[in-house]
């Protein structure tokens, strides 16, 4: 097992882990909907699940949440801009914990780290994001920008005792950035029996747009310049025959330029825009739509990818390292560009559904799955040293995490 020095991947261990308290440090929580948002509450019920007392540390949510102190953006959006305290209050809450989780290098994982060195336990990190493809939201040079983001991207994970990352793609990408700690590729988890249960509806596909008959291309993604959702109005305008509808499923900035690109294609009438959907929709959505377009090539995972896959939807992606892993041979992935993804979509749109991906989805995607390997990589770290020093005796014990 590697321990110490950050030499390398990370090999697990079935050390017993004692206590299995975990803090799961986040930038976000709900109500906000996200990505990391959907992977934090995922692994928050995994983990409990398996029996372990999981505790989140973020800026919103309601008890048993443990809150960090926060101040509202000058934008509108529920973000929240998190100030660098960590209350007597909130750390009596956490006097227990065995093992950090951070979700971000940002605030809550700066906060998390100092809190895992003070108590002499355990850092885990995981690599949810991409950062610097987000430099463009930032007031300053977006080179200037994106150079800092790949630094601090760097310099947060090597503070970790283990590093996870969703994908392989994603482990050499941090391996590229210079990266030295541990890094477990444990994809991340959603839902599967959930989504898959989602039951077709004629007015949840009218809320899609779609009259009786027609067929559904279905689109889940934050309306932001780095999802490029502007490449799925492009391929469904390619697409043929010209009839159905593309339903896009999110919010963002970007949305009122969607909506002038979706005019000029000459397909406005066929585009509806939904808006953000409560997640407990969701299901009846995927089972609603009739093929799933995800034209990302930026994401760690894409876990929209695995909900689509948990449905059985007939998938096309843009050609990516992280999307052809993702996918693992199911779905059709094509050349990010309008007429290659277009034809991809028009054979999707004719293709049935297909249990076997959804029998992949449950066993690659479940939390169940998800949960265990965690565990395994905290029971990794829980023995290796933590800042330079051993982690406290009081860490480990014979019995077990579940």
């Amino acid at each position: 097992m590697l321990c110490g020095a950050h030499q390398g991947n990370m090999q697990l261990t079935d050390a017993p882990l004692h206590r299995p308290a975990i803090a799961l440090f986040s930038e976000c929580y709900a109500p906000i909907v996200n990505g990391v948002t959907a992977s934090v509450a995922a692994l928050r019920a995994g983990l409990e699940d398996a029996g372990a007392h999981v505790a989140i540390v973020a800026p919103h949510g309601a008890p048993p949440v443990v809150r960090l102190p926060s101040l509202p953006l000058p934008t509108s959006t529920g973000y929240r801009l998190i100030l660098p305290y960590l209350s007597r209050a909130a750390r009596e809450r956490l006097r227990d914990v065995a093992v950090v989780h951070a979700h971000s290098p940002f605030v809550s994982g700066a906060l998390g780290a100092n809190f895992a060195r003070r108590r002499g336990v355990p850092l885990v990190y995981t690599y949810h994001t991409r950062i610097e493809e987000y430099a463009h939201y930032a007031p300053f040079a977006a080179r200037a920008t994106r150079a800092a983001m790949i630094a601090l991207t760097r310099a947060f994970a090597d503070r970790a005792d283990a590093v996870i990352v969703p994908t392989r793609a994603m482990e050499a990408r941090l391996r590229e950035l210079g990266v030295r700690a541990p890094i477990a590729v444990v994809p991340g988890a959603v839902d599967v029996e959930r989504i898959a249960a989602g039951v077709r509806r004629d007015d949840v596909r009218g809320m899609l747009g779609a009259r009786a008959g027609q067929r559904i291309a279905l689109c889940v993604a934050r309306l932001g310049r780095e999802k490029r959702v502007e490449l799925a109005l492009d391929a469904f305008a390619a697409a043929r025959p010209r009839d159905g509808v593309l339903a896009i499923v999110g919010a963002g900035p970007e949305r009122a330029a969607l909506q002038a690109r979706a005019a000029a294609n000459g397909i406005a009438e066929r585009v509806r825009f939904t808006g953000a959907l409560d997640p407990a929709a969701l299901p009846d959505v995927y089972a609603a739509a009739d093929a799933f377009v995800f034209p990302s090539a930026t994401e760690t995972q894409g876990l929209v990818l695995a909900e689509a896959l948990a449905a059985g939807l007939p998938v096309v992606a843009a050609e990516s390292a992280v999307n052809r892993e993702m996918l693992a041979g199911f779905g059709r992935l094509a050349e990010p560009a309008a007429a290659p993804l277009g034809a991809a979509l028009t054979a999707a749109l004719a293709a049935p559904r297909d249990p076997a991906a959804s029998a992949h989805a449950r066993a690659r995607f479940g939390r169940d799955r998800h949960a265990a390997a965690v565990l395994d990589v905290y029971r990794a770290a829980a023995v290796c040293r933590t800042f330079g020093t051993l982690v406290r005796d009081d860490a480990l014990d014979g019995g077990s995490c579940r």
